[in-house]
Protein backbone atom coordinates (compact mmCIF):
# COMPACT_ATOMS: atom_id res chain seq x y z
CA UNK A 1 0.00 0.00 0.00
CA UNK A 2 1.53 3.39 -1.03
CA UNK A 3 0.61 6.75 0.21
CA UNK A 4 0.81 9.16 -2.46
CA UNK A 5 2.21 12.08 0.27
CA UNK A 6 5.48 10.42 -0.12
CA UNK A 7 7.69 9.47 -2.97
CA UNK A 8 9.32 6.00 -3.75
CA UNK A 9 12.55 6.85 -2.31
CA UNK A 10 11.46 7.38 1.24
CA UNK A 11 15.40 8.98 1.71
CA UNK A 12 14.81 11.58 -1.31
CA UNK A 13 15.04 15.41 -1.17
CA UNK A 14 15.23 16.73 1.90
CA UNK A 15 13.69 14.06 4.45
CA UNK A 16 14.09 16.63 7.50
CA UNK A 17 11.70 19.56 5.63
CA UNK A 18 8.64 17.93 5.06
CA UNK A 19 6.20 20.29 2.31
CA UNK A 20 4.37 22.53 4.19
CA UNK A 21 1.31 21.70 5.70
CA UNK A 22 2.60 18.44 6.28
CA UNK A 23 4.48 19.55 9.27
CA UNK A 24 2.46 19.98 12.78
CA UNK A 25 2.68 23.22 14.46
CA UNK A 26 3.48 22.50 18.42
CA UNK A 27 2.98 25.72 20.81
CA UNK A 28 6.69 26.43 22.39
CA UNK A 29 5.51 26.09 25.65
CA UNK A 30 8.56 26.17 28.44
CA UNK A 31 10.51 23.24 29.26
CA UNK A 32 9.64 21.62 25.82
CA UNK A 33 12.75 19.92 24.65
CA UNK A 34 13.41 20.52 20.78
CA UNK A 35 16.29 20.16 18.48
CA UNK A 36 17.64 22.79 15.44
CA UNK A 37 18.67 19.90 12.87
CA UNK A 38 21.08 21.95 11.03
CA UNK A 39 23.12 23.15 13.65
CA UNK A 40 22.65 20.28 16.28
CA UNK A 41 21.62 22.24 19.38
CA UNK A 42 19.13 20.64 21.50
CA UNK A 43 17.73 21.68 24.57
CA UNK A 44 14.35 23.31 26.61
CA UNK A 45 12.55 25.74 25.87
CA UNK A 46 12.92 29.15 28.26
CA UNK A 47 11.41 31.52 26.46
CA UNK A 48 9.05 32.47 23.34
CA UNK A 49 8.24 35.64 21.87
CA UNK A 50 7.97 37.58 18.80
CA UNK A 51 11.83 37.49 18.14
CA UNK A 52 12.15 34.23 18.25
CA UNK A 53 11.86 30.81 20.62
CA UNK A 54 14.96 30.35 23.12
CA UNK A 55 16.39 26.86 23.53
CA UNK A 56 18.49 26.04 27.08
CA UNK A 57 20.72 22.92 26.52
CA UNK A 58 21.75 20.64 29.56
CA UNK A 59 25.10 23.11 30.35
CA UNK A 60 23.00 26.03 30.49
CA UNK A 61 23.72 27.58 27.05
CA UNK A 62 21.13 29.42 25.47
CA UNK A 63 20.07 30.33 21.39
CA UNK A 64 17.46 32.07 19.89
CA UNK A 65 15.80 30.54 16.79
CA UNK A 66 13.02 32.34 14.40
CA UNK A 67 9.71 31.09 14.50
CA UNK A 68 9.47 31.39 10.77
CA UNK A 69 11.93 28.37 11.01
CA UNK A 70 10.63 25.28 9.96
CA UNK A 71 11.81 21.71 10.62
CA UNK A 72 12.32 21.87 14.76
CA UNK A 73 12.66 18.25 15.93
CA UNK A 74 10.83 16.50 18.77
CA UNK A 75 11.87 12.84 19.50
CA UNK A 76 13.32 12.95 16.69
CA UNK A 77 10.00 14.07 14.39
CA UNK A 78 9.83 17.88 12.39
CA UNK A 79 7.68 20.10 13.81
CA UNK A 80 6.77 23.41 13.24
CA UNK A 81 7.23 25.55 17.00
CA UNK A 82 4.95 28.81 17.20
CA UNK A 83 4.31 30.50 20.19
CA UNK A 84 1.63 29.06 22.79
CA UNK A 85 -1.34 30.93 22.92
CA UNK A 86 -2.34 33.04 25.83
CA UNK A 87 -4.64 31.33 28.44
CA UNK A 88 -4.59 30.49 32.43
CA UNK A 89 -0.95 30.43 33.86
CA UNK A 90 -0.12 27.01 34.16
CA UNK A 91 0.79 25.82 38.11
CA UNK A 92 4.74 26.16 38.79
CA UNK A 93 6.43 22.86 38.73
CA UNK A 94 8.83 21.92 41.63
CA UNK A 95 12.32 20.28 40.46
CA UNK A 96 9.93 16.58 41.98
CA UNK A 97 7.18 17.40 39.30
CA UNK A 98 4.89 18.34 42.04
CA UNK A 99 2.97 21.48 41.80
CA UNK A 100 5.08 24.35 43.73
CA UNK A 101 3.46 25.99 46.19
CA UNK A 102 3.87 29.73 46.35
CA UNK A 103 5.29 31.67 49.43
CA UNK A 104 5.65 28.69 51.09
CA UNK A 105 6.46 28.96 54.47
CA UNK A 106 8.22 25.13 55.97
CA UNK A 107 5.91 23.44 57.95
CA UNK A 108 7.38 22.41 62.02
CA UNK A 109 8.85 19.44 61.72
CA UNK A 110 7.23 15.74 61.97
CA UNK A 111 8.53 13.48 64.69
CA UNK A 112 8.73 11.34 61.57
CA UNK A 113 11.77 10.96 59.40
CA UNK A 114 13.90 10.11 56.70
CA UNK A 115 17.72 8.35 57.05
CA UNK A 116 19.93 8.08 53.88
CA UNK A 117 23.25 6.34 53.59
CA UNK A 118 26.05 9.18 53.25
CA UNK A 119 25.61 13.20 53.11
CA UNK A 120 25.81 12.86 49.25
CA UNK A 121 22.11 10.86 49.09
CA UNK A 122 20.43 13.88 51.28
CA UNK A 123 22.23 16.54 49.41
CA UNK A 124 20.41 14.82 46.07
CA UNK A 125 16.87 14.25 48.16
CA UNK A 126 16.99 18.02 48.92
CA UNK A 127 17.45 19.06 45.45
CA UNK A 128 14.86 17.45 43.94
CA UNK A 129 12.83 17.02 46.78
CA UNK A 130 13.41 19.99 49.02
CA UNK A 131 10.42 21.56 48.28
CA UNK A 132 8.23 18.95 49.01
CA UNK A 133 9.60 18.02 51.98
CA UNK A 134 9.31 21.21 53.36
CA UNK A 135 5.58 21.45 52.47
CA UNK A 136 5.05 18.32 54.61
CA UNK A 137 7.38 18.61 57.67
CA UNK A 138 10.27 15.90 57.08
CA UNK A 139 13.58 16.19 57.70
CA UNK A 140 15.86 14.03 55.70
CA UNK A 141 19.10 12.99 57.88
CA UNK A 142 22.82 11.02 56.71
CA UNK A 143 23.18 7.90 58.67
CA UNK A 144 26.78 7.31 56.86
CA UNK A 145 26.23 3.77 56.70
CA UNK A 146 23.79 1.25 57.50
CA UNK A 147 26.02 -1.55 59.34
CA UNK A 148 24.17 -0.96 62.61
CA UNK A 149 20.74 0.24 61.28
CA UNK A 150 18.80 -2.47 63.94
CA UNK A 151 20.30 -0.40 66.65
CA UNK A 152 19.66 2.69 64.99
CA UNK A 153 15.93 2.10 64.02
CA UNK A 154 16.09 0.72 68.13
CA UNK A 155 17.21 4.37 69.08
CA UNK A 156 15.13 6.20 67.11
CA UNK A 157 11.36 4.36 68.68
CA UNK A 158 8.95 4.04 66.05
CA UNK A 159 5.28 4.45 67.22
CA UNK A 160 2.31 5.77 66.27
CA UNK A 161 2.84 9.35 64.84
CA UNK A 162 6.63 8.60 64.77
CA UNK A 163 7.41 6.75 61.81
CA UNK A 164 11.14 5.97 60.25
CA UNK A 165 11.91 5.82 56.05
CA UNK A 166 15.31 4.45 55.47
CA UNK A 167 16.67 4.86 51.96
CA UNK A 168 19.40 2.17 51.47
CA UNK A 169 22.30 1.72 48.51
CA UNK A 170 22.57 -1.12 46.77
CA UNK A 171 19.45 -3.00 48.30
CA UNK A 172 19.41 -5.97 45.71
CA UNK A 173 19.11 -9.69 46.46
CA UNK A 174 21.88 -11.30 48.28
CA UNK A 175 24.11 -8.22 49.09
CA UNK A 176 25.03 -7.10 51.98
CA UNK A 177 22.83 -4.02 52.19
CA UNK A 178 19.60 -6.74 51.97
CA UNK A 179 20.71 -9.03 54.98
CA UNK A 180 20.59 -6.03 57.28
CA UNK A 181 17.31 -4.74 55.89
CA UNK A 182 15.72 -8.08 56.46
CA UNK A 183 16.49 -7.22 60.16
CA UNK A 184 14.48 -4.65 61.02
CA UNK A 185 10.56 -5.28 61.31
CA UNK A 186 7.92 -2.90 62.48
CA UNK A 187 4.68 -1.61 60.85
CA UNK A 188 6.35 2.17 61.32
CA UNK A 189 9.39 1.41 59.76
CA UNK A 190 9.78 1.21 55.64
CA UNK A 191 13.35 0.16 54.65
CA UNK A 192 13.95 0.37 50.73
CA UNK A 193 16.71 1.20 48.14
CA UNK A 194 17.61 1.28 44.88
CA UNK A 195 19.95 -1.06 43.10
CA UNK A 196 23.00 1.20 42.52
CA UNK A 197 26.27 0.92 44.26
CA UNK A 198 26.46 4.39 45.15
CA UNK A 199 23.83 7.38 44.78
CA UNK A 200 26.08 8.90 42.16
CA UNK A 201 24.89 5.97 39.87
CA UNK A 202 21.00 7.13 40.14
CA UNK A 203 21.95 10.06 38.32
CA UNK A 204 21.66 9.58 34.67
CA UNK A 205 25.14 9.44 32.39
CA UNK A 206 23.20 11.47 29.80
CA UNK A 207 22.93 14.85 32.78
CA UNK A 208 26.61 14.00 33.38
CA UNK A 209 27.41 14.50 29.72
CA UNK A 210 28.77 10.59 29.53
CA UNK A 211 28.04 7.13 28.02
CA UNK A 212 27.19 5.26 31.03
CA UNK A 213 29.07 4.93 34.69
CA UNK A 214 32.22 2.96 34.65
CA UNK A 215 32.91 -0.74 36.05
CA UNK A 216 35.22 -0.74 39.07
CA UNK A 217 37.05 -3.65 39.29
CA UNK A 218 36.56 -5.24 42.80
CA UNK A 219 38.74 -4.43 45.62
CA UNK A 220 38.75 -0.36 44.45
CA UNK A 221 36.60 2.06 45.85
CA UNK A 222 33.62 2.78 43.74
CA UNK A 223 34.15 6.62 43.66
CA UNK A 224 38.23 6.48 43.03
CA UNK A 225 37.34 4.01 40.50
CA UNK A 226 34.56 6.02 38.52
CA UNK A 227 36.52 9.82 38.82
CA UNK A 228 39.74 7.94 37.50
CA UNK A 229 38.06 6.32 34.53
CA UNK A 230 36.30 9.45 33.75
CA UNK A 231 39.35 11.55 33.91
CA UNK A 232 38.38 13.70 36.69
CA UNK A 233 41.44 13.24 38.58
CA UNK A 234 40.99 12.04 42.35
CA UNK A 235 39.17 14.49 44.24
CA UNK A 236 35.92 12.68 44.48
CA UNK A 237 34.41 15.88 46.26
CA UNK A 238 34.72 17.83 43.61
CA UNK A 239 33.42 14.84 41.23
CA UNK A 240 30.26 14.68 43.47
CA UNK A 241 29.70 19.00 43.08
CA UNK A 242 30.21 18.31 39.46
CA UNK A 243 27.36 15.19 39.34
CA UNK A 244 24.92 17.60 42.06
CA UNK A 245 25.58 20.26 39.72
CA UNK A 246 24.61 18.44 36.36
CA UNK A 247 21.00 17.65 38.39
CA UNK A 248 18.19 20.11 38.18
CA UNK A 249 15.41 17.87 37.77
CA UNK A 250 13.43 14.50 38.55
CA UNK A 251 13.71 14.13 34.89
CA UNK A 252 17.53 13.56 35.22
CA UNK A 253 17.69 10.62 38.22
CA UNK A 254 16.63 6.79 37.11
CA UNK A 255 13.09 5.93 37.94
CA UNK A 256 14.43 3.19 40.28
CA UNK A 257 15.38 6.16 42.94
CA UNK A 258 12.30 8.41 42.03
CA UNK A 259 10.09 5.95 42.85
CA UNK A 260 11.79 4.63 46.45
CA UNK A 261 12.01 7.90 47.38
CA UNK A 262 8.32 8.88 46.60
CA UNK A 263 7.37 6.00 48.51
CA UNK A 264 9.32 6.90 51.76
CA UNK A 265 7.96 10.79 51.86
CA UNK A 266 4.36 8.67 51.72
CA UNK A 267 4.88 6.55 54.38
CA UNK A 268 6.32 8.94 56.74
CA UNK A 269 3.37 11.25 55.82
CA UNK A 270 0.83 9.08 56.35
CA UNK A 271 -2.25 9.31 58.81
Amino acid sequence: MRSNDYGDDVLAGDWRRPRKGMIPEVPAENGLVAEDPDSGFCGAVVGCDKFGVTLEDRFGRRRVFPLTKSGFLIDGRPVTLVRPAPGPARPVRSASGSVAVAGLRARVARESRIYVEGLHDAELVEKIWGHDLRVEGVVVEPLHGVDDLPAIVDEFGPGEGRRLGVLVDHLVAGSKESRIAERVSSPYVLVTGHPFIDIWEAVKPSAVGIRAWPTVPRGISWKDGVVAALGWGDDTGAAWKRILDSVSSFTDLEPALLGRVEELIDFVTAP
